[in-house]
C-alpha cells in the first residue's frame, strides 16, 4: 500500500505547509466577537471607558493557539495607552470571545495598534502634492 505524502511528509522534508483557510475563518470569528465586546462596552478599565475601538484584522496562528488583533480608536486616542490597557484586560477579553466562537483551546490574544490608516493618509498627502500631481497628470496626455 503506498504511502500518501502528507503534511508531515513536507515538514520532514523541509518545505512549508501551505495556509489553511481554518485560521482565516477562525480570525474573521474572533474578529466579530472582539467587535461585540468592545460594542457592548463591558470593559471596565478607564483607558477604555466611553470608547469606540475598531478591530480591522485577527491574525491567527496556524495551531489556533495564538490570535493577534489589529485595533484603532474611533476619533483618535492614546493608541499606546489604548493597546496596554486591552492588554490588561486580554484576559476577560478571552474569556468572552471563548463564549463566542467555540473552539476547544482559547487562543492568547494579543493587540498591536493598526497603523494601515496612517499609511494610507501619508500616501495620499504624498500623491496630492503638487509636484507629484504635475508628474502623474502629465502622464495621462
Amino acid at each position: 500500500m503506498a504511502r500518501h505524502k502528507g503534511s508531515s511528509a513536507r515538514k520532514k522534508e523541509g518545505g512549508a505547509a501551505p495556509p489553511g483557510t481554518r485560521p482565516l475563518r477562525v480570525g474573521e470569528e474572533i474578529r466579530h466577537a472582539l467587535s461585540a465586546v468592545f460594542a457592548r462596552g463591558e470593559l471596565r478599565d478607564p483607558e477604555l471607558a466611553d470608547l469606540s475601538i475598531t478591530v480591522t484584522e485577527v491574525r491567527v496562528s496556524p495551531d489556533l493557539l495564538q490570535a493577534t488583533a489589529f485595533v484603532a480608536p474611533l476619533g483618535g486616542g492614546d493608541i499606546d495607552k489604548i493597546v496596554a490597557a486591552l492588554h490588561r484586560a486580554a484576559p476577560y477579553i478571552r474569556g468572552q470571545v471563548v463564549k463566542a466562537v467555540k473552539l476547544r483551546r482559547a487562543p492568547n490574544l494579543g493587540f498591536v495598534p493598526d497603523t494601515s490608516f496612517d499609511y494610507a493618509s501619508r500616501i495620499d498627502a504624498a500623491l496630492r502634492q503638487p509636484t507629484v500631481r504635475r508628474d502623474t497628470d502629465g502622464e495621462d496626455s
